[in-house]
């Protein structure tokens, strides 16, 4: 598996165990997978520009 996917997977999993805060889940993400805080920011980022694409496909009104 590549970096990027096992740091999304990663950020998944401390959100869905309830974990609210970015840097104590950047913290986390690179105590684990002992990757540079600056690829766990990079990779954040571009995962939320995806989600927030994904959002706006999913409000779009409906094309008939």
């Amino acid at each position: 598996m590549s970096q990027t996917v096992d740091i999304k997977k990663a950020i998944n999993t401390f959100i869905d165990n309830g974990m609210t805060d970015k840097d104590e889940i950047y913290t986390k993400i690179v105590e684990e997978l002992h990757v540079p805080r600056p690829t766990v920011r990079r990779v954040a980022s571009d995962f939320r520009k995806e989600l927030s694409h994904r959002m706006t496909i999913l409000e779009a009104p409906k094309r008939d």
